[in-house]
Protein backbone atom coordinates (compact mmCIF):
# COMPACT_ATOMS: atom_id res chain seq x y z
CA UNK A 1 0.00 0.00 0.00
CA UNK A 2 1.16 3.50 -0.76
CA UNK A 3 1.47 5.90 2.25
CA UNK A 4 -0.58 8.97 2.54
CA UNK A 5 -3.16 6.55 -0.22
CA UNK A 6 -6.56 6.73 1.25
CA UNK A 7 -7.47 3.01 2.24
CA UNK A 8 -10.98 2.15 2.02
CA UNK A 9 -12.11 -0.44 4.56
CA UNK A 10 -15.08 -3.16 3.32
CA UNK A 11 -16.36 -4.90 6.66
CA UNK A 12 -18.16 -8.38 5.67
CA UNK A 13 -21.56 -9.63 7.82
CA UNK A 14 -19.78 -11.23 9.96
CA UNK A 15 -17.47 -8.55 11.74
CA UNK A 16 -20.24 -6.05 11.23
CA UNK A 17 -22.57 -8.37 13.39
CA UNK A 18 -19.92 -9.61 16.51
CA UNK A 19 -18.76 -6.08 16.64
CA UNK A 20 -22.41 -4.96 16.77
CA UNK A 21 -22.76 -8.12 19.79
CA UNK A 22 -20.22 -6.55 21.63
CA UNK A 23 -21.06 -2.85 21.25
CA UNK A 24 -18.19 -1.81 19.21
CA UNK A 25 -18.64 -1.02 15.88
CA UNK A 26 -16.86 1.90 16.00
CA UNK A 27 -13.88 0.08 16.34
CA UNK A 28 -13.95 0.19 12.68
CA UNK A 29 -12.69 3.56 12.61
CA UNK A 30 -9.81 4.00 14.68
CA UNK A 31 -7.18 3.20 11.97
CA UNK A 32 -8.66 6.31 10.13
CA UNK A 33 -9.53 4.71 6.72
CA UNK A 34 -12.55 5.31 5.04
CA UNK A 35 -15.66 2.52 6.04
CA UNK A 36 -17.96 1.74 3.52
CA UNK A 37 -20.30 -0.87 2.45
CA UNK A 38 -21.22 -3.11 0.10
CA UNK A 39 -25.02 -3.17 -0.97
CA UNK A 40 -25.56 -6.69 -0.45
CA UNK A 41 -24.09 -6.79 2.84
CA UNK A 42 -25.91 -3.79 4.16
CA UNK A 43 -29.14 -6.18 3.24
CA UNK A 44 -27.46 -9.39 4.79
CA UNK A 45 -27.45 -7.66 7.98
CA UNK A 46 -30.83 -5.88 7.72
CA UNK A 47 -33.50 -8.05 6.27
CA UNK A 48 -34.32 -9.89 9.01
CA UNK A 49 -35.30 -8.85 12.57
CA UNK A 50 -32.13 -10.45 14.48
CA UNK A 51 -30.92 -9.58 17.50
CA UNK A 52 -28.16 -6.88 15.63
CA UNK A 53 -29.92 -5.98 12.99
CA UNK A 54 -31.98 -3.04 14.05
CA UNK A 55 -28.66 -1.93 15.84
CA UNK A 56 -26.59 -2.18 12.22
CA UNK A 57 -29.02 -0.48 10.24
CA UNK A 58 -29.09 2.97 12.46
CA UNK A 59 -25.12 2.84 13.23
CA UNK A 60 -24.77 2.58 9.14
CA UNK A 61 -27.24 5.40 8.97
CA UNK A 62 -25.83 7.59 11.71
CA UNK A 63 -22.21 7.25 10.65
CA UNK A 64 -23.73 8.30 6.63
CA UNK A 65 -21.99 5.15 5.27
CA UNK A 66 -20.95 5.72 1.43
CA UNK A 67 -22.74 2.51 0.24
CA UNK A 68 -21.31 1.11 -2.54
CA UNK A 69 -23.32 -0.62 -5.36
CA UNK A 70 -23.02 -4.25 -6.86
CA UNK A 71 -24.52 -6.04 -9.42
CA UNK A 72 -24.38 -9.01 -6.94
CA UNK A 73 -26.91 -7.20 -5.16
CA UNK A 74 -29.07 -6.12 -8.47
CA UNK A 75 -28.79 -9.71 -9.47
CA UNK A 76 -30.31 -10.58 -5.89
CA UNK A 77 -32.63 -8.00 -6.29
CA UNK A 78 -34.11 -9.12 -9.50
CA UNK A 79 -34.22 -13.07 -8.28
CA UNK A 80 -36.55 -11.93 -5.32
CA UNK A 81 -38.88 -10.28 -7.38
CA UNK A 82 -39.28 -12.80 -10.04
CA UNK A 83 -41.20 -16.14 -8.08
CA UNK A 84 -40.33 -18.27 -11.34
CA UNK A 85 -36.56 -17.69 -10.57
CA UNK A 86 -34.95 -19.57 -7.26
CA UNK A 87 -33.22 -16.96 -5.62
CA UNK A 88 -29.47 -17.89 -4.51
CA UNK A 89 -28.56 -16.56 -0.73
CA UNK A 90 -25.38 -18.25 0.09
CA UNK A 91 -22.17 -16.31 -0.19
CA UNK A 92 -23.46 -13.22 -1.52
CA UNK A 93 -21.86 -10.75 0.48
CA UNK A 94 -18.87 -12.46 0.31
CA UNK A 95 -19.20 -12.14 -4.26
CA UNK A 96 -20.06 -8.41 -3.58
CA UNK A 97 -17.30 -7.74 -1.88
CA UNK A 98 -14.95 -9.99 -4.18
CA UNK A 99 -16.51 -7.93 -7.06
CA UNK A 100 -15.81 -4.10 -5.33
CA UNK A 101 -12.32 -5.82 -5.02
CA UNK A 102 -12.22 -6.40 -8.90
CA UNK A 103 -13.23 -2.67 -9.42
CA UNK A 104 -10.56 -1.25 -6.95
CA UNK A 105 -7.86 -2.74 -9.22
CA UNK A 106 -9.39 -1.69 -12.44
CA UNK A 107 -10.38 2.17 -11.07
CA UNK A 108 -7.56 4.77 -12.14
CA UNK A 109 -6.20 5.93 -9.59
CA UNK A 110 -6.13 2.68 -8.35
CA UNK A 111 -8.12 1.90 -5.00
CA UNK A 112 -6.06 0.34 -1.91
CA UNK A 113 -9.01 -1.75 -0.08
CA UNK A 114 -8.63 -3.50 3.18
CA UNK A 115 -11.80 -5.99 3.60
CA UNK A 116 -12.55 -7.47 6.80
CA UNK A 117 -14.14 -11.24 7.02
CA UNK A 118 -14.82 -13.40 9.78
CA UNK A 119 -12.39 -15.86 10.55
CA UNK A 120 -13.84 -18.92 9.01
CA UNK A 121 -15.48 -17.21 6.28
CA UNK A 122 -11.57 -15.85 5.38
CA UNK A 123 -10.26 -19.26 5.71
CA UNK A 124 -12.16 -20.75 3.10
CA UNK A 125 -11.95 -17.34 0.67
CA UNK A 126 -10.54 -18.78 -3.02
CA UNK A 127 -10.89 -15.96 -4.77
CA UNK A 128 -8.16 -13.84 -6.72
CA UNK A 129 -6.75 -10.93 -4.49
CA UNK A 130 -5.51 -7.83 -5.95
CA UNK A 131 -2.50 -6.76 -5.22
CA UNK A 132 -3.85 -3.31 -3.74
CA UNK A 133 -6.41 -5.05 -1.75
CA UNK A 134 -5.73 -6.92 1.67
CA UNK A 135 -8.07 -9.08 3.57
CA UNK A 136 -8.09 -9.41 7.13
CA UNK A 137 -10.11 -11.43 9.93
CA UNK A 138 -11.65 -9.93 12.70
CA UNK A 139 -9.57 -11.85 15.14
CA UNK A 140 -6.06 -9.83 12.98
CA UNK A 141 -7.56 -6.25 12.94
CA UNK A 142 -8.96 -6.66 16.93
CA UNK A 143 -4.91 -7.40 17.35
CA UNK A 144 -3.86 -4.80 15.13
CA UNK A 145 -6.09 -2.37 16.40
CA UNK A 146 -4.58 -3.39 19.91
CA UNK A 147 -0.78 -3.57 18.78
CA UNK A 148 -1.30 0.06 17.73
CA UNK A 149 -2.57 1.19 21.02
CA UNK A 150 -6.34 1.83 19.66
CA UNK A 151 -7.92 -0.50 21.79
CA UNK A 152 -6.72 -2.09 25.51
CA UNK A 153 -7.50 -6.10 24.59
CA UNK A 154 -8.80 -7.64 21.60
CA UNK A 155 -9.59 -10.38 23.69
CA UNK A 156 -12.34 -8.42 25.70
CA UNK A 157 -14.05 -7.55 22.25
CA UNK A 158 -13.86 -10.82 21.90
CA UNK A 159 -15.28 -12.15 25.39
CA UNK A 160 -17.97 -9.39 25.00
CA UNK A 161 -19.62 -10.30 21.98
CA UNK A 162 -19.25 -14.27 22.90
CA UNK A 163 -21.28 -12.99 26.12
CA UNK A 164 -24.14 -11.51 23.84
CA UNK A 165 -25.20 -13.96 22.31
CA UNK A 166 -22.65 -14.08 18.99
CA UNK A 167 -21.37 -17.18 18.22
CA UNK A 168 -17.98 -16.51 17.06
CA UNK A 169 -15.74 -18.41 14.98
CA UNK A 170 -13.33 -20.74 16.47
CA UNK A 171 -11.18 -21.21 13.63
CA UNK A 172 -8.36 -18.81 13.41
CA UNK A 173 -6.81 -17.40 10.39
CA UNK A 174 -3.95 -17.81 9.27
CA UNK A 175 -4.68 -21.67 10.21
Amino acid sequence: MIANQEIFFLPDAGPLITLAYADALDLLFKPGWTVQIADMVLHEITRNQTPTSKKLGTWVKKKKLTILQTRVFAQHQKEQADPAIAARKNSLGELAIQELMSHFALTNPVKTGVFLFEDHKIARASFMLPDNCRKVSTRAFLLFLEEKGWLASAAEIERKAILAGRSFSQLRFPL
